[in-house]
């Protein structure tokens, strides 16, 4: 993994002559430019104080890459072929720092932190304190609060990997924010592989005792550049169990079997043929227990549309993921390219610990002390049928 600059390849270029070169954007030596995985910064825009938030973009050998910039460890574009080599986009996002800074939008790509996913009212208690977060999902605090990770800007650096092209993302979040004890440090290692694999490895530390649920909010549409929806998509999930919610979406407490429910998605089946049957909410918003050992490495689920050949299999060592079928968008907002992003035009798996587990004591515990660690991976795998 190279971290290289235009400048080295233009002189590359003058050096050798034409034949290495193209006139046009889309030439031979954009080709092969991406020979080689290596990874290109660049200015992404400047927050109202003037923080420059920077773009990082990953390139494999394939010719897939992926951008992830420092405001809220986002991943904002990942480009992979479909079943004939056509390169698209394959995650909802912007082309601009003002769509993720100033307009409200539903987490597009974001790391999620301290707390991923809802506390019910905003409240837990840790080694006999009570701790009041904010709550910003009707009754209950949400993916960390009014300004969680997501609205947080990381420090970057590219890492060298063997196989591939990485960078690793740091935060420092401070006791107390968002009301969270302790001071966190917590990082997030993207990695694009040379077999078009999406790498996330996280870890935390912190010194007091402290929650945290990490993991990351991209809306994937294999249809490409935010085009169609996931009604057709085939969806897999290695669950056998589910966590019934209340009607504000948190876990009653129940582990459930998913057997003669709309969430049995145990053999392969279409999203869209058991949708209408999910009451309240419109779609799919539920959090899945992820069958085998949790801390191992193992497949949570797999997604293919049939249309573009395109396939994701997700790896975890999470204990459960949140299939959500973007039932939050309506055509208000306007992504990549002015792409309206209807309901139903993505689909997130957010591997993690299971909503509200600070108040369930029959769940997997999130709670992180001092002197261990915080390590979870996810591995989103892309190939074409």
């Amino acid at each position: 993994m190279v971290l290289r600059g235009r400048i080295c390849m233009l002189a590359f270029l003058m050096a050798f002559g034409p034949e290495f070169a193209s006139s046009s954007p889309g030439g031979e030596a954009q080709t092969a430019a991406k020979k080689d995985a290596h990874v290109d910064k660049a200015e992404f825009g400047k927050m109202p104080d003037g923080t420059v938030i920077e773009a990082f973009t990953l390139y494999n050998t394939q010719g897939a890459s992926a951008k992830v910039i420092t405001y809220g460890a986002t991943l904002t574009e990942l480009h992979v072929p479909d079943r004939n080599g056509k390169i698209g986009d394959v995650v909802l996002g912007f082309d601009n720092l003002e769509g993720y800074v100033q307009g409200p939008h539903p987490y597009f790509g974001a790391t999620i932190g301290r707390y991923g996913n809802r506390i019910a009212k905003g409240k837990f208690t840790l080694d006999g304190k009570e701790y009041q977060l904010a709550t910003n999902n009707g009754p209950n605090s949400l993916h960390g609060g009014p300004t969680g990770f997501d609205k947080r800007v990381w420090k970057a650096e590219p890492i060298e990997v063997k196989d591939g092209s990485a960078v690793k993302f740091t935060y420092l979040s401070k006791d107390g924010e968002e009301n969270f004890p302790g001071n966190l440090t917590a990082s997030v290692t993207y990695t694009l592989t040379n077999s078009n694999e999406i790498k996330l490895e996280y870890f935390a530390e912190t010194d007091k005792d402290t929650v945290v649920n990490l993991t990351n909010h991209s809306y994937f549409n294999l249809s490409g550049d935010g085009s169609g929806n996931i009604l057709k998509y085939i969806l897999y999930l290695n669950a056998d169990k589910y966590t019934p919610v209340d009607s504000t979406l948190i876990p009653t407490g129940e582990i459930a079997s998913v057997e003669n429910t709309p969430l049995d998605f145990r053999k392969p089946t279409e999203i869209g043929l058991h949708i209408g049957e999910i009451k309240g909410i419109g779609g799919y918003d539920h959090n899945f227990v992820v069958n085998g050992k949790a801390g191992t490495l193992r497949i949570a689920a797999r997604v293919t549309d049939p249309a573009s050949g395109r396939q994701i299999e997700v790896w975890t060592t999470e204990p459960g993921v949140q299939f959500y079928s973007a039932i939050g968008l309506d055509g208000s907002i306007k992504g990549i390219g002015g792409v309206a992003y209807q309901k139903y035009s993505a689909i997130c798996l957010e591997t993690q610990h299971y909503p509200d587990s600070p108040n369930r004591p029959n769940f997997p515990s999130a709670e992180l002390k001092p002197g261990t660690k915080f390590h979870s991976e996810t591995i989103y795998k892309f190939s074409a049928k």
